[in-house]
C-alpha cells in the first residue's frame, strides 16, 4: 500500500523540476542568445515479485518476470542549442551567429591580469575564458569591445604600425578600435573595420567563434554565459585545453556560421510549447497527488475496520 504514496512523491517531485525549467524558460523569453532547458524522466527501481522461468520441454511454457514499479526519477535537464530567431537592430556591435559556434569571452584572473594594450593573450587557458550566443556588444573606455558584463570579446587582433597598414599579430587577443576612428563595421566573416583620423580604412580585428561537437555538455555560468566541459567537445581542442588561436575559428570555417552585425540573436524559447508543456506538467503534479490521497483513503478505511 505505501509503495503507490512514495510513487506519487516521487512523480510529484519530477513534476515539479519540471515546472521550475519551464518557469525559468517562460522568464528568459527575451534574453538574447538564452537556449530553453527541457527535462526528461526515467522510471526507478522495480521491486520483483516473481522472476522469469524458462520453458519446461513437453511440460509448460516459459513464465514472464512479476515486478512492481517504485515510481519515476529525473534524467536529465538538457538545453536545447536551437537557432532563435534574428531581431534586427542596425547597431554595429550587436552582432549575431547565424549557424553554429559561439562567441568567446575572456576576463583576468587573480593570477593573470589581461592588459588592452598589449591585445595579445598567449595563453587563453591562463584567463578565466566563457563563451556566449549573446551578441549584445559595447566598447570601453579603452576602445575594447566588451560585452554588458565588461569580459573582453576574443578574437585575432591586428597590428596597425602608425601611418602603415593594418596585419594580423597571429594570436588570440581583444580587438580594440582606436579613439580617432571616424567609424567602423562588423562583416560576416567577423572582420572588425574601421577609418581612421585621416580617413584610410583599417582593419582592428577579426572576431572568432568557438565550435563544439555537443554544446549540450557546457555548462551555464550565468549572464548568458557557458563554461566548457569535458564533455562539451570543442573543436581543434587539444589535451592542455582551451590555449590560443588555434583553437578557434573564423566564422565560416570549421562547421561555424556567418556574424550578422546590426543583428541579434533572441531566445528560442516558444511560447505556445512553452505554455502546453506547463499544463502538462501542471496536470500530472495534479494526478500524482490523487495517488496518494487516495492511498490514505485505503489506509484509512483499514484503520476504521477495527470499531
Amino acid at each position: 500500500m505505501l509503495r503507490s504514496m512514495y510513487s506519487g512523491i516521487s512523480g510529484m517531485k519530477g513534476f515539479q523540476t519540471s515546472l521550475d525549467t519551464i518557469g525559468n524558460n517562460i522568464a528568459n523569453v527575451n534574453t538574447s542568445g538564452f537556449k530553453k532547458g527541457r527535462v526528461s524522466f526515467q522510471d526507478m527501481m522495480s521491486q520483483s515479485v516473481s522472476g522469469a522461468q524458462g520453458s519446461i520441454e513437453n511440460l509448460r511454457g516459459g513464465v514472464n518476470p512479476a515486478q512492481v514499479g517504485l515510481g519515476s526519477q529525473m534524467g536529465s535537464i538538457d538545453s536545447i542549442h536551437t537557432q532563435g530567431n534574428r531581431q534586427t537592430t542596425d547597431r554595429p556591435l550587436d552582432i549575431s551567429i547565424e549557424g553554429d559556434g559561439m562567441f568567446v569571452l575572456a576576463e583576468g584572473t587573480a593570477d593573470t591580469a589581461i592588459d588592452p594594450e598589449a591585445k595579445t593573450i598567449d595563453d587563453l587557458g591562463a584567463v578565466d575564458t566563457t563563451f556566449t550566443r549573446a551578441g549584445n556588444f559595447y566598447l570601453d573606455g579603452d576602445g575594447a569591445i566588451v560585452n554588458a558584463d565588461g569580459k573582453y570579446l576574443v578574437g585575432e587582433s591586428y597590428n596597425t604600425p602608425e601611418g602603415g597598414d593594418s596585419s594580423p599579430s597571429g594570436q588570440a587577443g581583444l580587438i580594440t578600435i582606436p579613439e580617432d576612428a571616424q567609424s567602423f563595421n562588423v562583416q560576416s566573416d567577423g572582420t572588425v573595420g574601421y577609418v581612421d583620423g585621416n580617413g584610410n580604412p583599417q582593419e582592428a580585428g577579426q572576431i572568432l567563434l568557438a565550435n563544439f561537437s555537443n554544446p549540450e555538455g557546457l555548462e551555464k555560468v550565468g549572464g548568458s554565459t557557458y563554461r566548457n566541459t569535458d564533455n562539451a567537445g570543442l573543436f581543434s581542442d587539444d589535451e592542455d585545453g582551451l590555449n590560443g588561436l588555434e583553437d578557434l575559428s573564423a566564422a565560416g570555417e570549421n562547421g561555424t556560421g556567418q556574424m550578422v552585425s546590426g543583428s541579434l540573436e533572441m531566445s528560442n524559447v516558444d511560447l505556445a510549447e512553452a505554455f502546453t508543456e506547463m499544463i502538462t506538467a501542471q496536470r500530472g503534479f495534479q494526478a500524482n497527488t490523487r495517488i496518494i490521497t487516495t492511498s490514505d483513503e485505503i489506509l484509512q478505511e483499514l484503520v476504521n475496520l477495527k470499531r
